[in-house]
């Protein structure tokens, strides 16, 4: 599946190097789940399948394992695997997770009730736009999307993210690609984050939650 990517990437080769920043004692973003994602899981309920992408070391995947949902998980890097499996073990909830290469990625069709987009803006526009039409495919009808990011003012902060402004999300840049969707909720923010050293400091953020129409 860890197959070279041929679009423009911030690194050349993604896998090794989320596998070395994985490798670091504890957790690089924490255990801790994302607070827009905490904020807005209300929206899923127990026994619904749910998909966490470029899931890291579980942090996301197994707090939505926690809430009863069916979970599924993926990450490139195996390092980011393994620890999310540990961390699920631990924690004792179940969680599906696989080792994929987004950019290769090939996404199921009308399957999942949520999709939790939080933080991938390792994703230039070409793999992007990608994403976000593999994400709006994978939903059935009537799911939910919930999505964090940050905004080109992150790159005066500097205090997570990659220092790319094209890699960058703007409400206008939302709203054009999830046209299709019903946007419930887009909030361009700042806040102090505190997701273990990969995310602390004061951040440029921007949430959105959309639902496929039905």
């Amino acid at each position: 599946m860890n197959v070279a990517v041929t679009s423009p990437q911030p690194f050349d080769d993604p896998a090794g190097t989320w596998n070395r920043r994985f490798s670091e004692s504890g957790y690089l973003f924490g255990t801790e789940p994302n607070g827009w994602l905490v904020e807005h899981a209300d929206l899923w309920e127990a026994g619904h399948r749910v998909l966490s992408i470029a899931d890291g070391e579980g942090r996301n995947s197994v707090w939505l394992a926690q809430r009863g949902l069916t979970v599924d998980a993926f990450d490139i890097s195996e390092v980011g695997v393994r620890k999310a499996r540990d961390f699920a073990r631990i924690t004792g909830v179940r969680v599906n997770f696989a080792i994929a290469d987004i950019a290769q990625l090939r996404w199921p069709q009308n399957i999942y009730d949520g999709v939790a987009a939080i933080f991938f803006q390792f994703a230039d526009p070409v793999l992007r736009a990608r994403i976000f039409h593999g994400i709006v495919n994978c939903l059935k009808p009537g799911g939910t999307l919930v999505l964090q990011g940050y905004t080109p003012k992150q790159l005066e902060y500097r205090t997570g993210g990659p220092p790319f402004a094209s890699h960058m999300y703007t409400p206008e840049l939302l709203r054009e690609a999830f046209a299709g969707m019903e946007i419930l909720e887009l909030r361009e923010y700042e806040a102090d984050l505190a997701e273990g050293n990969g995310h602390k400091g004061h951040s440029a953020l921007i949430g959105m939650v959309a639902r496929k129409p039905r």
